[in-house]
């Protein structure tokens, strides 16, 4: 079952460190680069992932093609999918070693999330990191040591 409670989101978010953003975009205007770039400013390391901008950059980060090609331990995977493509990429986050998954605003897939709770990884569904730290106080990760 996906995390419902304040406090188990709330550690969640100060346990993690490293976020693949996958649906990552190069466009300022769309949320998923606006969200990038306030993790990266409370201190996360966000790596974007998206196959149609591979091997550019978005804020200063190399965007990957697909999470197999990430080579250092991803503590979550944030999908800005639509919910219809949520299930491939939670089974890239488990083959990748992810310690969870981030399913955005509107993305629900309720299958792909007992897939990953099954594989041991924590999941969130239909909730935004940059709604949900400030809601819940959590410390920005450049404060935490």
């Amino acid at each position: 079952m996906p995390l419902t409670r304040d406090d188990d989101i709330a550690r969640l978010l100060r346990e993690t460190r490293t976020i693949a953003m996958v649906g990552a975009s190069d466009k300022p205007h769309r949320d998923s680069n606006r969200v990038m770039a306030w993790l990266i400013e409370k201190g996360y390391r966000v790596l974007p992932v998206n196959p149609r901008i591979t091997g550019e950059h978005v804020h200063g980060e190399y965007v990957w093609r697909e999470l197999s090609q990430i080579d250092v331990p991803i503590d979550m995977v944030d999908c800005f999918v639509n919910s219809d493509h949520v299930g491939a990429i939670v089974d890239q986050a488990i083959l990748a070693g992810a310690k969870s998954v981030w399913m955005q605003l509107g993305v629900i897939d309720e299958a792909a999330a007992a897939r990953a709770e099954a594989a041991g990884l924590e999941v969130v569904m239909d909730r935004c990191p940059k709604i949900e730290i400030p809601r819940l106080g959590v410390e920005p990760v450049a404060a935490q040591g």
